[in-house]
């Protein structure tokens, strides 16, 4: 009875713990104010605890999920998201190198307000996609979505 009682307990702790890690990355942002007409500059950062990988926008592989993340805004235009270079890592589960991000990644892209445009914000909203994994294993992916306010003057 003890046994049983140990290894159900032994496989909660590690369940729980595998669906703390699943959900210990972060995705925060910044953007500053920017002048009606004109443009600015924001920034989306993914943040992965010490143990955690995702592949990067490039992956080594076919089959592997690319990091993606996609930037909109409601009355004005976004584009030019910018991807760092991941870091080539070989885990135990590949015989291959992997291109990876690790800590804290962040992703740069421009927002141009037009000259029209009426309020004094504009919202934008970022998801980012990706597949967290640690070197054993390898989470289903997910996406998490913020939302960020530029001043418009």
């Amino acid at each position: 009875m003890k046994k049983l009682i140990f290894g159900l307990l032994t496989a909660f702790i590690f369940t729980a713990f595998c669906v703390l890690q699943a959900n210990a990355q972060t995705v925060s942002g910044s953007i500053g104010t920017v002048k009606r007409g004109g443009s600015t500059r924001g920034t989306i950062v993914l943040s992965l605890p010490s143990e955690l990988h995702v592949n990067s926008n490039r992956p080594s592989g076919e089959t592997l999920i690319p990091t993606r993340v996609s930037v909109t805004a409601a009355g004005a235009k976004v584009s030019g998201v910018t991807y760092p270079r991941g870091k080539n890592r070989r885990f135990a589960f590949s015989e291959d190198t992997l291109n990876v991000y690790e800590g804290s990644t962040a992703f740069g892209f421009n927002l141009t307000v037009p000259a029209t445009f009426k309020g004094n914000a504009v919202k934008v909203r970022a998801v980012v996609r990706y597949q967290a994994c640690t070197n054993e294993v390898c989470y289903p992916p997910k996406s998490k979505e913020i939302t960020l306010t530029a001043k418009v003057q």
